[in-house]
């Protein structure tokens, strides 16, 4: 009797297993297959949604036909934490999995209408885009540069349109001034900044914004973003640093940031300061004395002076043996990673060899020899 039990037992056990296999066998066949669309749209990712409330949104837009399964396979895929914002094209037919790679892999709207403030080292600009998700064409492509004649036509459309979405975004190695100066000129952002947050604390980045959204808020969250980022590099960095704070390695990485946009470079680059930083040498780097020029406030637009160069500044290099009192621009993830583990290298100098990146020397007359081929390049 026990014999007949167990064995009973054991097959009810074995016919559930094999249940439950073909139950996820179909679940991961059904969130691989073509979907239900009919034509593409686009669809609207708020920010701090998740999985959960675009399940259902994507259901009732006709994009997937059963919620529990996308958000199961997206579960199992691991992406339930990357969810970005914005407005993203769908296309006919996708798969859930295709939905779950377009919600995930990018933080820029790609359909609809859009407004992007995009805030640059050398000048800011706005652009008006309106992307028809049925013929994926571009419909309207429009662009104004901050301070330069009236807003075109197509900006006055846009903000007319309540499904139109907006977006700011700042480059590597902008200064909180130039930001900040120019969100507020931005037109469809509202509220008073109130005092300059210090610089290099905010994180450059594409951020989703809403129509009349509050500026102060959005300093706000990429300053959270910054404190984030920094802490991160700042708890994995090399144990040799010469580095004694978070603080001076914002630093470091700022003027990493400016003195190269190469990213294959930054890491040799980080390894040029950190020796000089080792052996008490001065950084004698062109970026630090322009900041103590401009205060980041300006392109410099011409040659620094001799007399800039040896001017007596918190943040001229050249004369003093340390790093400058502030970073001196905003720097990305990848120039403060760079920081926190530089390459290991011997290398103590380096100049712009004219393609773009820099030629690393070990020692002076090495570094002399780059300059004099720099300089009969024609540069």
């Amino acid at each position: 009797m026990r014999k007949s039990l167990a064995a009973n037992a054991l097959m009810f056990l074995i016919v559930g297993l094999v249940g439950l296999g073909a139950a996820i066998g179909w679940g991961r066949a059904q969130f691989s297959a073509p979907g239900p669309l009919a034509e593409a749209i686009c669809v609207s990712v708020e920010r701090g949604s998740n999985f959960g409330k675009v399940s259902e949104d994507l259901a009732e837009l006709g994009a997937i036909s059963t919620p529990w399964i996308f958000r199961m396979g997206v579960r199992n895929s691991e992406k339930s934490a990357f969810l970005k914002a914005g407005r993203f094209l769908i296309r006919q037919g996708a798969s859930m999995a295709e939905i779950t790679d377009t919600l995930t892999q990018n933080g820029d709207s790609n359909c609809g209408s859009e407004i992007v403030l995009r805030v640059g080292v050398t000048r800011s600009d706005m652009q008006m885009r309106a992307f028809d998700p049925v013929s994926e064409k571009m419909l309207t492509r429009a662009e104004y540069v901050l301070g330069e004649g009236e807003l075109p036509s197509e900006y006055s459309a846009m903000r007319q349109e309540a499904t139109t979405s907006y977006r700011v975004t700042m480059a590597e190695g902008t200064t909180v001034w130039q930001f900040v100066d120019a969100i507020k000129q931005a037109e469809f952002l509202s509220g008073e900044i109130g005092e300059l947050p210090v610089e290099g604390a905010l994180a450059p980045d594409s951020y989703a914004v809403t129509a009349g959204g509050d500026r102060a808020a959005l300093v706000a969250r990429m300053m959270a973003a910054q404190d984030k980022i920094l802490a991160d590099a700042w708890a994995l960095r090399a144990t040799d640093l010469p580095i004694e704070t978070p603080e001076e390695l914002l630093v470091l990485a700022s003027i990493i940031e400016k003195e190269t946009g190469v990213a294959s470079e930054r890491g040799l680059v980080a390894s040029v300061f950190v020796n000089r930083l080792r052996r008490g040498m001065r950084l004698q780097t062109d970026p630090t004395v322009i900041y103590g020029v401009t205060l980041g406030r300006e392109a410099l637009g011409r040659e620094l002076r001799r007399s800039e160069l040896d001017g007596a500044t918190p943040y001229n290099t050249y004369v003093i043996p340390a790093l400058p009192p502030t970073p001196i621009a905003n720097p990305g993830r990848l120039a403060i990673e760079a920081a926190a583990n530089p390459d290991s290298s011997d290398f103590l100098y380096f100049v712009a060899d004219g393609t773009g990146g820099h030629a690393f020397a070990r020692t002076l007359a090495e570094h002399n020899a780059n300059v004099a081929r720099w300089r009969a390049a024609g540069n």
